[in-house]
């Protein structure tokens, strides 16, 4: 029987790649997002499309009871919708760091709150959070953003836990560097950037393997998981000396 995937932030990046490749190896796929005109692009009359803000639980909520009353179900649920913008320590913005915090981790939230009666009724499922690389370790102007993604990494940890021993998977995705439209707003160096069919595959590959932790490419995960050890007096000067040079 084909997989039951419902995947938000899909109208562009990662989420619109993910959707086509989980498509093409037989998934049925239902892809969700605020764009609607995008969505119809991305699911070309072949997925289901379920426009839905995650920033608005309720409307998380109607769109998760859509898919599954089409669906019948939903096997595999990819939380992908993510914001990003750069972070000033000198002008502090209360509001962009809200907000990131509203649709990074309130929702992704709203996400698991919409899909887990369901999953825990069938008593299976797959829970795939994506998270990123920036959430082991603070750096400057990540100070909203990389605060979101160690929120995401440990939330999804914690379900883990929580649910494996109800049949539900939790798998993280903590990608390094893809060329979408949020990271060519970037103005910093970006190391081993990879393309989002790339990043489709190895989630694609990973969410059949059933591995808890899928991290690419693999430059980017040794580097910043070595980073992890690096003591924090010494990660703190050089981030000092990386700022200063901003």
């Amino acid at each position: 029987m084909s997989p039951r995937v419902w995947i938000t932030g899909a109208s562009s990046g990662i989420g619109a790649a993910l959707a086509r490749e989980l498509r093409t190896r037989g998934a049925r796929v239902a892809v969700s997002a605020r764009r609607t005109e995008l969505l119809a692009k991305v699911a070309g009359g072949d997925m289901l499309v379920q426009p839905v803000d995650v920033m608005d639980r309720v409307s998380v909520l109607v769109a998760a009871e859509k898919v599954i009353d089409v669906f019948g179900g939903i096997d595999v649920v990819v939380l992908n919708a993510g914001a990003w913008s750069r972070f000033d320590v000198t002008n502090w913005d209360a509001d962009a760091f809200r907000r990131q915090f509203e649709v990074n981790v309130m929702g992704m939230s709203h996400g698991v709150e919409a899909v887990l009666p369901t999953m825990l009724e069938q008593g299976s499922g797959t829970i795939v959070g994506v998270a990123s690389v920036a959430g082991y370790r603070g750096m400057p102007g990540g100070e909203a953003y990389s605060a979101t993604k160690a929120a995401q990494i440990n939330l999804l940890e914690s379900l883990r836990g929580g649910l494996r021993h109800r049949g539900i998977r939790v798998q993280t995705v903590c990608p390094g560097f893809v060329r979408t439209a949020m990271t060519a707003t970037n103005d910093f160096p970006m190391p081993f950037m990879v393309e989002p069919a790339y990043a489709a595959r190895k989630i694609a590959d990973g969410i059949a393997s059933g591995k808890p932790e899928i991290v690419f490419p693999p430059q980017m995960a040794l580097l910043m998981k070595a980073a992890r050890f690096v003591p924090v007096g010494l990660w703190s000067w050089a981030n000092s000396k990386l700022a200063a040079r901003r």
